[in-house]
């Protein structure tokens, strides 16, 4: 058995004390859920994925050229979609392929 004194709590009581006064819990019975925030805020809406299912005869610089208006963006998209494409030339009817939203050119 250890001989060592121990502290002694007995005489604590709810609250804590400044200057020798005790003060009250706060009283956050007023709060509502949710948050305000003030200013401006800017569109945090996560873009939307666009697809577009292949057709027979298509190509992905032919898919560029309809969607983003030049074939060089066939990169783009062959890159946005290597979980599903090994080879750029190598698309097939039926394959929905991910159209990346690009970055507006100066």
């Amino acid at each position: 058995m250890s001989t060592e004194k121990k502290a002694d709590f007995s005489n604590v009581s709810e609250g804590f004390t400044t200057s020798g006064q005790a003060q009250e819990a706060p009283d956050f019975s007023n709060v509502k859920e949710g948050f305000t925030v003030s200013g401006e805020i800017e569109d945090v809406t996560p873009p939307t994925e666009t697809t577009y299912t292949v057709e027979r005869g298509d190509s992905l610089s032919k898919i560029a050229k309809e969607h983003y208006g030049r074939s060089s963006a066939w990169r783009d998209i062959f890159e946005a979609n290597r979980d599903v494409l090994d080879d750029p030339d190598r698309i097939f009817p039926g394959q929905v392929l991910k159209l990346p939203t690009l970055p507006e050119e100066a």
